[in-house]
Formats: C-alpha cells, structure tokens, sequence
C-alpha cells in the first residue's frame, strides 16, 4: 500500500515536501486522504480555462492587428492558430466536465493540452520568422500568447514550467536581445518558483485541514453516538447568544429540523421552569453574565420534556468571548425532583428570588471567573426605605405583597445586565458579573431607585417607599466575597447617612468611618446610663412684640473625648441603632418637667421622628409626661416632619390621636421635603415652620425666596395656623419676616439655643401676647389705601398696606424712629393712635393702642366721591384734572419705583 503523502504534516513548521513529491503530486492516483485536495484542484481546471480561452484569443488578435498596424499584408498563421487553440480549449473543457473523469486524469489532460498549445505557438513563431522579420507588436503577442498558460495554470507547478519553457522558446526563436531574453528567462524562473511554492503551501495546508477533519470526524462520531444513546446532546451558541450547534435530539423533540434552529437565540428556545426562576431570564442572564453555569432546569415553550443545563463561556487566548459551549441531559423524574428541591434551599420562598446562599454561590463564580474574563465585578446592596412604617400600620401580609412586587421591580431594573436576590427582610442583592464602569453602575442605580420609588397599589392602599442602593466594584483577581460584601455595606450605610434614596460607590475612607461608627453607637447605648445627654432650649419669639412665645427643646450629647456630638449625627446614630424610642421618651419627659417651671404662656417644643410617631404607645407614652410634669397639654408643641406622611393616610389619624390629647402639632421644616397640600389638609396642624433655607438670603435682591414666604404665609391664614420663620440671623431677615407677615421667629438673631436655667430666666421675664389668645396674631387684610399720619403737629402722607385689629403696615417717604408715638387717620375710619415698632426702607409697622375694628374702612357704593382705593393711572384718564382733589392718587408700579429709587 503507498504511503499517503501527508504523512508527517502536522504543523505549520513540518518540512516542505521534496520536488519530485510535489512536482508528481497532481499525476498520481490519490489515495483516500489525498482525494479532497486533488479534486478540489482539478476544479481549479475548470474555472481558470475560460481565462486561458479568451487571452489565447485576445492575443491571436493581436498578433493579427500587429501586421495591419504596419501596413503589411496579414499572414494566415493568426487565423490557424487560433482556430488550433480553440478547438484544443474546447476539447479539455468537453473532457473536464465527463461525470467519470478522475482529478489526476483532469490534470494530466490539462497538461497535455498546455503542451499542445505550446507547439501551436512555436509552429506559429517559426512560420512568421520564414516569411519576414515580424514586428515587435508581433513578437510581443507571440511571447505572451505561449505564457498565457501561466497564469491560468499557475496553481499547478508543471504546467506553470511548461508555459516559461515555452515562451523562453519562442523568444529565441524570434531573435530576441540576450539581455532582454535573460530577464525573461530569470522572470520564468521566479515565475515558476513561485508557483512551487504556492502548490507547496496550499498542499500542507490541505494536509493539516484534513488532520483537523479527521480529528472533527472522530468527535462527531462521539457525539453522535452519545446523542443516540439517550442520555443527552450538546449546544453550543456565539458570542450574541446564537446557537451555531444544536442536536438532531433536541430538534426531535422541538419538532423541527436541526438546521432551522442554528442562528435562533438559545434562551428563546428553551425556557426555565418557573419552579425553578419566576419570569425564565435566568438562562438568558447566564449567556449574558459568561460565567459557568450548571443543574440548571429547562423545558421547550409548550413541553413537558425537561432537561438539566449545563454551559461554559469559551474565551480566545485575548481573553475575547466566543460564545458557550455545554450539555443537556434527559431529566428524569427522580433528578428533576431533586434539582427542585436543591433549587427551594437556594431560593427565596416569598419573591422567588436567590436567597443569600445562592447569592454567595454566585458572587463567588463571578469573582472566580472575572480574571479570564479579564474584567470587573459589581455588587450592588439594596435596602427599602420606610418598609417598617409599612409593615406596622398596614401589616405584614400587606408588606409581603409590597416585598413581592419590589421584586419584580427589581429583576426588570436588572435585567440582563446582573442577578438580583433578597438577603432577608427589605434587604436585596444584585450581582453584575459584567460591570465594573461606575457611570454604567450610577445610570443603573438611579433607573433601580426611580422605579422602586414609585407609588404601590396594594389592597386598596397606594403605598410609598424609597430604595438606597450601596454599590462595590471588584478588580479581576484581587478582590475576595467577604471583602466586596462588607465594602457594599459600607456604601449602602453612607447612602443612609446622607438621606436615604440615594446610591454610593464604596471609597477607602469609609472604613476608618465604619469603626468609628461602631464605637461612637456604644457610647451613645450608654448615654442616658451615664447621664451625658442635655436639652437645650432655643426661643421662639413674637414677630411683633418680640416677646418669648416658645422654647424648642434641642438635644445635645456631651460626649467624654468627643465633646459636643451635633445633634445630626447623634438623631441619626440613634435612628440607626434603634435607640431613638428610649432617648425621645426621655427627651419628652425632661422637656415637659422643665416647662413646667415656666410661665403659663410659655410653650415648649419638641421634635418627634418618624420612628416615634409610628410608635403606637406614643399617645400614652406623651399623657405620661404631661401628668407627671403636670403640663397643661396646650403648653406642649409637637413638631414632625414632612417624612412622617406616607400616602395611606395613616400619618393624619396618628397625628389626629395626638392632638386628642390636647397637644399642639407643628410641621417642621416645611417647603423641603414631599409633602403635600392634601396632608396640611388632613393632618391637624396648629403651626407650620418655614425652613431656614427659604429665609437665609430672602432679603438679597432677586432672591424668590420672599414670594416663597409670603405664599406660605398666605396659605397658613388661610387654614388658620401660625407660621414660624426659622434661622433668621440678620436684621434684613427679621424686618423681611414682620414685612411678610410671620407670626412668629426663632433663629440667632434673638437668641442661641441656652441651658435649662438662662431658658427659665427669659421665660419668667417674658410678657403674655397676642398668640396665647388665638393662633399667632389676628389675621391681616390687604388693603391698599391712601391716608396721613400725624406725628404732633405734622401731618405725613402715607399708604396702606395691610390692616388687622391689632397692628397696619404702611409706606412713608420719610424715616421714621421705632417708638414713637403716632396716630393714622384713614379718614372714615377716624384717628387711630399707634406706636411705631419698626421702619425699614420706606416701610413702617404700626401697632395699635386700642383694637381696631375692620368693618369701619367698608364704604357704600353709593357715595363716588368717597375714592379712596388706589387705581391705576390708565384707569384714571382725568388724573390730570383730579390731581388737585387731596389726596393724590398714586400707580402702585411708580410707588415701587420711588421705594427703589430712593
């Protein structure tokens, strides 16, 4: 038996075959390895003759145009021979296409019509040097004709050699130069050399691809035999998810032929049982996430047969994902029960999601896997905000459908990009194998928190609650589970500390903070113990008369080596660690005790968190410190926040049950966070606070936070409440204060927050105001109206503004001194004697000696030449002719001219 001529190709470095191998390789009979390559080509033959067809006529009609083009008479030798070439084309061709024609007899025909040709065109050449010298057009044509099996040969060594040979022939024939023959001759062997190498390339590649294909041949047979014997059969996908190998078992029992489903999505094939993961992305999330997956239970849409899944993400040597590779096994009932019941230990009873040992199981293959995927991993904490308010006054069936729902929230903010689970309670967990970009990370963390922040319907009730989302990114290969757990943690705290529904990256600091922390949460456990916690009290005082109205109760821990906490920091240590019940009780009790020392006029305010307020005890734990105090309850002012509102309803009837008792309630801080006009409806509000924000920088010109004031104030006498302005520092801010008509004031320009003994010092000098009779001061109307005050002898013209019984505000062009005694004639409304409190920027504030009764400025309709109401100058088309009539009326628009002007 002869020896295959492949033996020993195996790599791209085997040694070239011999010359006399690979000259006669094309000649012999193959044997069965050689077949393919030869026939292939032979089939070479029949594409390059049609080329060989037309440069042998292209030529023969050049040689023919040679001689016209030099006028001489045209031989006869063009025409016969390209009749010869012809017929010898058309024979090969008409050989090559015999169903029983073998390559290497292909081949061998092809080389005797190249040696065939090569004597029409030397016969040709010897023909026209007998009659005459022919042209150098004609030479040129005679060369090229014989070469013209060259290229289209030139995959096949001989017949390559054989066209050199022949046109080296027919241009010493022709009498060609030496030199320019010998470049020829040298271009021929290049020529045929190249084509040497060529064949030679082309063979040993042949020879390893059929290696490669024995050796794909040996594994298909495998396959193929694994696959019939029942047991399971193979996929494999791109890197798009693409099947580009599926089974002739799997298509079987899909029903359709197995080349209709390469180039389909695997994961749109094969669904996961929704025993296993409700809503089927986990198989789409392992294409997704390229790690290794397995026991994983799949079925076709509609089917009953189930297998067991496993795949592995194939990289190249760059770490570039291909695609994956794995096996699907028949799933008998007995393994499907299992595989069930090892899918229940990782999953999450209530959501269906992973639970934390499943989590940890995946978070550690991705880390695992991420250095040969040679990028990052993310791992995302996820805590609900106010989820506890839920469960205690809804419920918890209620809370475990809210937890249902932001699960699926969750899984469709996710997506395919990671894995989401529940750690237990209203904690989540995601893990993004495939993202380690922190803008990605942020885009995707802001998505989840909006979409969690959305309203719930649950049983009748529209539900509300916030998400804060800590986010650790690990670096292939040097980051372990427990570290990037902890590191999440730590960015899931910093989220809560700075104000909740929020996300944060972890950074390197946040560790010495998280020891720090933990050290300052165990003083603060032995604060009260150790008697290091202070109340101090800030004034609030009468917008008018300046007198002490309050007292907020302010808490303070003196700390041994800290000093001083901010009282911040300590709120939301204890709200952390669960210690604010016991320090807000204490905190009511001191605050309650100590007012009573005071005046009766004097109240005292104190904050109430949301934690307290949705404590049920609450209303029995405030009755308690009024009675031991012995309080009166209308003394004591609660004050909440506009967090405590939730869109239940259930945060007014708590409030509702409080004022029951008696006790004030203030809304704190109004105008910063969510609440509504619905809940200053609802809840039983004595007083709103305007944050210190509106009112810092209100005085500066432009600032819109004036209008902002005097739209709450607005708003408040509309529903008959007080409206304290907070964090007034500035005289500016106090005057702006009384001009927009806040009842009352507390900040720094009156007073810091004092000890106990300074507080009840203020509050026994203090005076009884208007605000112990009713809410703040009476309500003021505006009325813009014309008038004069007298102060002695001297007579000013002034304009109304606002009116109420006790006090006006006017506009004067001249200063005026705070103090002094005055008396404002409105006309039909008389003499009113007043003593001027303030003056600042052309406007005065006046309070009355004597109540005023406001039903004395109405005027009959009937008496016209009573105008006292200011109009606008286009309204008043005679105001030329009436300016003489006193007083002058005046635009408001040019009075605020003049204000600005001076």
């Amino acid at each position: 038996m002869r020896k295959s001529r492949f033996s020993g190709v195996e790599s791209a470095t085997a040694a070239p075959l011999p010359l006399r191998r690979l000259l006669a390789f094309d000649f012999h009979p193959p044997d069965h390895e050689e077949a393919p390559v030869i026939a292939e080509r032979a089939r070479m033959l029949a594409v390059s003759l049609p080329l060989l067809t037309a440069a042998h006529l292209l030529w023969c009609a050049l040689l023919a145009l040679a001689y016209a083009a030099e006028g001489q008479h045209v031989p006869f030798a063009p025409a016969w021979l390209a009749v010869g070439l012809l017929g010898l084309d058309l024979g090969l061709r008409r050989l090559l296409r015999r169903p029983d024609a073998q390559p290497h007899q292909s081949i061998r025909l092809a080389t005797a019509h190249a040696a065939l040709c090569g004597v029409l065109w030397l016969l040709a050449a010897f023909a026209l040097c007998r009659s005459g010298s022919p042209p150098i057009a004609a030479q040129f044509a005679l060369v090229a004709g014989a070469g013209a099996t060259l290229p289209a040969f030139f995959f096949i060594p001989v017949l390559a050699i054989l066209a050199c040979v022949t046109a080296f022939g027919i241009g010493a024939e022709l009498k060609v130069p030496p030199a320019l023959l010998g470049a020829g001759g040298l271009f021929g062997l290049l020529l045929s050399f190249l084509s040497l190498q060529r064949a030679r390339d082309y063979i040993l590649r042949a020879g390893r691809h059929l290696l490669l294909e024995a050796d794909a041949e040996k594994a298909r047979r495998f396959i193929d035999d694994f696959e019939a014997s029942g047991r399971g059969w193979f996929w494999e996908t791109n890197a798009e998810g693409l099947l580009t190998y599926a089974s002739d078992e799997l298509a079987r029992h899909l029903g359709v032929d197995a080349s209709a489903l390469i180039g389909r999505r695997f994961d749109d094939i094969l669904l996961v049982e929704k025993a296993q993961e409700e809503g089927g992305h986990a198989l789409g999330f392992h294409l997704g996430a390229r790690f290794p997956f397995a026991d994983l239970v799949v079925r076709a849409p509609g089917g009953e047969t189930c297998w067991l899944l496993s795949g592995t993400p194939n990289f190249d040597s760059y770490g570039r994902f291909l695609g994956f590779r794995g096996l699907g096994s028949n799933l008998t009932e007995q393994r499907r029960s299992e595989a069930e019941q090892n899918k229940l230990a990782r999953t999450d009873s209530l959501t269906g999601l992973p639970n934390r040992a499943a989590m940890r199981a995946m978070l550690e293959a991705a880390l695992a896997n991420a250095a040969e995927r040679r990028r990052g991993c993310a791992l995302m904490l996820i805590d609900l905000d106010r989820f506890k308010q839920v469960n205690d006054t809804l419920g918890h069936p209620v809370g475990d459908k809210l937890l249902k729902q932001v699960a699926e929230r969750l899984k469709k903010a996710i997506g395919q990009e990671g894995q989401v689970g529940r750690l237990g309670g209203d904690e989540f967990e995601a893990v993004l194998p495939a993202m380690a970009e922190e803008g990605r990370l942020g885009d995707l963390a802001e998505a989840l928190i909006a979409d969690v922040s959305r309203p719930y319907a649950i049983d009748g009730h529209q539900v509300m609650i916030g998400a804060s989302v800590g986010l650790a990114v690990a670096r292939p290969g040097k980051t372990w589970a427990d570290g990037l757990i902890k590191e999440a943690d730590l960015a899931l705290y910093a989220a809560k500390h700075d104000g909740r529904g929020v996300h944060r990256f972890f950074r390197e600091e946040m560790h010495e903070g998280a020891a720090e922390r933990q050290v300052l949460e165990g003083d603060l456990r032995n604060a009260l113990a150790r008697d290091q916690l202070r109340l101090l009290y800030q004034p609030i005082v009468d917008a008018v008369s300046e007198e002490p109205v309050a007292f907020e109760a302010l808490l303070r821990w003196h700390h041994p080596t800290r000093g001083i906490v901010p009282a911040i920091e300590t709120v939301a240590l204890a709200e952390e660690a669960g210690l604010m019940g016991r320090i807000g009780d204490w905190v009511i009790r001191t605050a309650c005790a100590e007012a009573a020392k005071w005046p009766r006029h004097v109240r005292i305010a104190v904050n109430l968190s949301p934690a307290q307020l949705a404590e049920p005890a609450l209303p029995a734990i405030v009755t308690g410190a009024l009675a031991a105090a012995r309080l009166d309850p209308e003394r004591l002012e609660l004050e909440v926040g506009e967090n405590v509102f939730t869109s239940d309803g259930k945060s007014a009837e708590r409030l509702g049950a409080l004022r029951e008792l008696g006790v004030r309630l203030a809304l704190d801080n109004f105008g910063t966070g969510r609440c509504s006009l619905g809940h200053l409806r609802d809840a039983p509000l004595d007083k709103i606070k305007i944050d210190r924000s509106f009112v810092r920088g209100a005085a500066e010109p432009g600032s819109r936070n004036a209008a902002i004031v005097r739209a709450i104030v607005v708003l408040a006498e509309s529903l008959g409440i007080d409206t304290t302005a907070e964090g007034a520092e500035t005289l500016e801010e106090l005057a702006l204060i009384r001009r927009l008509g806040c009842s009352q004031v507390q900040g720094f320009i009156f007073s810091k927050p004092v000890p106990p003994e300074q507080a009840q010092a203020l509050a026994a000098d203090s005076r009884p105001s208007a605000e112990v009779v009713g809410f703040g001061r009476p309500p003021r109307h505006r009325l813009i109206r014309t008038g004069q005050l007298r102060i002695g002898e001297e007579a000013l013209p002034v304009r109304l503004r606002n009116i109420s019984e006790g006090g006006a505000m006017i506009e004067c062009d001249r200063p005026l001194e705070a103090g002094e005694r005055v008396a404002l004639d409105l006309n039909a409304a008389g003499l009113l004697d007043a003593e001027i409190r303030w003056c600042q920027r052309g406007q005065v504030g006046l309070r009355f000696d004597q109540p005023f009764q406001l039903g004395k400025l109405a005027r009959s309709s009937r008496k016209p030449g009573a105008r006292k109401m200011l109009r606008p100058d286009y309204l008043a088309p005679d105001a030329m002719a009436a300016a003489a009539a006193p007083p002058a009326v005046t635009s408001p628009l040019r009075t605020k001219r003049s204000r600005q002007a001076s």
